[in-house]
């Protein structure tokens, strides 16, 4: 978030001109790594064939939906893991291929800011085609955007505007709801350090009046 910040500091040349964010969300991301894609682009790498063995017992250990060679589960460490070597191969093609100077990208949820909208419309059929042709992944139809930064940019459980971040709405309720259900010092001590991330005065003072955040 912090980088979102600086990078959206640049773009507007602080604040002084247009900041335009195309923010794009992959379908099922989780549920639809290719096993075989994925072992191709660790075998490149490693060489070693009992690691490879294992890498390989791991991945297709798990498969989405009854199809063969197909997912990965869901929270698992070793998934956070292959995920993000699986998606270098995109970070890769956007530095190198589109040559996009302010990106950042969490997982599945990514982000290209600029001050030229008609550029972020010019790479977004790039972007789309790159990820069902080489990683056999598909954009979210309904959560491809390019909007303003002054509107406010939903990213990473927060709306980010040029000058401040507020928590989500759904963000917010899913809080209130946990922290009610399980309010024990550790669930309180990790919405802590999530508040302390942005404008949430008003959050602490209405919704959490008996917890010392």
């Amino acid at each position: 978030m912090d980088r979102f910040k600086k990078f959206a500091f640049q773009v507007s040349r602080n604040n002084t001109r247009q900041c335009w964010i195309l923010k794009c969300d992959i379908r099922k991301f989780f549920a639809n790594i290719d096993h075989r894609i994925l072992m191709e682009i660790l075998t490149e790498r490693i060489k070693e064939k009992k690691l490879q063995w294992l890498l390989r017992e791991i991945i297709t250990s798990f498969t989405t939906d009854g199809k063969s060679a197909v997912g990965l589960p869901l929270g698992n460490l070793t998934s956070q893991l292959l995920v993000n070597i699986y998606m270098n191969e995109f970070d890769q093609f956007v530095k190198h291929s589109i040559k996009a100077k302010y990106y950042i990208r969490y997982a599945d949820d990514f982000v290209f800011l600029s001050p030229n909208r008609e550029w972020l419309e010019i790479i977004l059929p790039e972007i789309s085609n790159f990820l069902q042709n080489r990683l056999k992944l598909e954009l979210h139809p309904k959560k491809v955007s390019v909007a303003t930064l002054s509107s406010g940019i939903d990213f990473l459980g927060w709306v980010h505007f040029p000058d401040h971040r507020v928590l989500r709405t759904a963000t917010k309720r899913r809080m209130v709801r946990r922290i009610g259900e399980n309010p024990t010092p550790e669930t309180i001590a990790s919405y802590r350090g999530m508040l302390s991330h942005g404008n949430t005065f008003r959050i602490k003072e209405d919704f959490l009046p008996d917890f010392e955040i």
